[in-house]
């Protein structure tokens, strides 16, 4: 690694920069994440910072937390038979079981993706 230096006020001062970190685009389960490393996993959460990686980390979570959430609601739904028909007949039913469907959907990624 070579260090360069420049001249302020007649002393060499090195140049030293930040890397450079992706724009930060997670949603609900980055920040989920965060908060579990900073609580948590103190000494992973200081090596992502450290390392300019954490950005990237987390909105690369955020965006397997989705897929996964969506994937599951997708697959139970489709398992336990919940259709459009269902929705046209009855809405209220639709709403309770689709309800359900999300809420346990979200528990199997918190689990496996964010508390981990």
């Amino acid at each position: 690694m070579k260090i360069t230096y420049r001249e302020n006020e007649n002393f060499y001062v090195p140049n030293l920069f930040m890397p450079k970190e992706e724009p930060a685009t997670y949603g609900r389960f980055g920040r989920m994440r965060l908060k579990y490393l900073k609580e948590h996993r103190r000494a992973v959460y200081i090596n992502l910072k450290v390392s300019g990686q954490l950005t990237h980390y987390l909105n690369k979570i955020d965006r397997e937390a989705n897929e996964m959430l969506r994937l599951l609601a997708d697959q139970t739904a489709q398992a336990q038979g919940i259709t459009e028909q269902l929705k046209a007949e009855d809405q209220v039913a639709w709403v309770g079981a689709v309800n359900c469907i999300r809420s346990a959907a979200e528990e199997i990624v918190l689990n496996e993706l964010i508390c981990c």
